[in-house]
């Protein structure tokens, strides 16, 4: 039997596709250099609107205009609102990791949701996590940990220790999957076996292998 007692799924790119295509898709239509707002969030740190944003000290309404800010600073000029419309188009699930998500909890194990996340204070198209489709979404999982909820965000090492702590199942036990390597690093660090997500179908395919489950057949 294998060690393995939880698994931890990131949101955005994983369960659900990927918010990095839909801002890249916005960086071609409006002329942008290739990774240029995610250099600015980078740039701006954990004081930037975007860090601000994740951690629910920002709703999206007030996010707009110090993350356009950031971005003038840095050189280039960006609609926030436009940038968060396309990636609330890039919300829908993936059904097969939905898939085997239930087969993995028919299995016995825990199966938790972390995910660097933002609030609004009104429903509308800038909204990718719609309160309705965001409770359905949760429903598939024993435990949801949102960084605009708690207050921290991937890749703050507490909020790796704060999921595990509430599934109940000690790091080494854990197995995490992330599209972004630096949100793996800590979750490493603290002893998670952790799997990148590049291609949905061959991260499920190494993920089955650690758990001895079939999951993409």
């Amino acid at each position: 039997m294998s060690a393995i007692a939880a698994v931890v799924f990131d949101i955005g790119g994983v369960v659900q596709d990927s918010p990095l295509h839909a801002i890249a898709r916005y960086e071609r239509e409006r002329g942008l250099e290739a990774n240029a707002i995610n250099r600015v969030v980078v740039a701006a740190g954990e004081q930037g609107a975007w860090a601000r944003l994740e951690r629910g000290e920002l709703t999206v309404q007030t996010f707009y205009a110090p993350f356009e800010d950031d971005c003038r600073a840095r050189g280039i000029t960006v609609d926030g609102r436009h940038l968060m419309a396309k990636i609330a188009e890039a919300s829908a699930p993936r059904p097969r990791m939905l898939e085997a998500i239930r087969r993995i909890r028919t299995g016995g194990l825990r199966v938790a949701a972390l995910t660097n996340n933002w609030v609004t204070e009104a429903p509308g198209p800038a909204s990718p996590r719609d309160a309705a489709a965001q409770s359905r979404l949760a429903a598939h999982f024993d435990v949801f940990v949102e960084s605009a909820v708690v207050g921290l965000r991937k890749p703050d090492p507490r909020i790796y220790a704060l999921v595990c702590e509430k599934l109940g199942v000690e790091p080494p036990r854990v197995a995490f999957l992330d599209d972004i390597g630096r949100n793996l690093k800590p979750a490493r660090e603290l002893g998670m076996a952790t799997i990148k997500v590049e291609d949905p179908d061959q991260a499920l395919r190494e993920l089955g292998a650690l758990l001895g489950l079939d999951l993409v057949s």
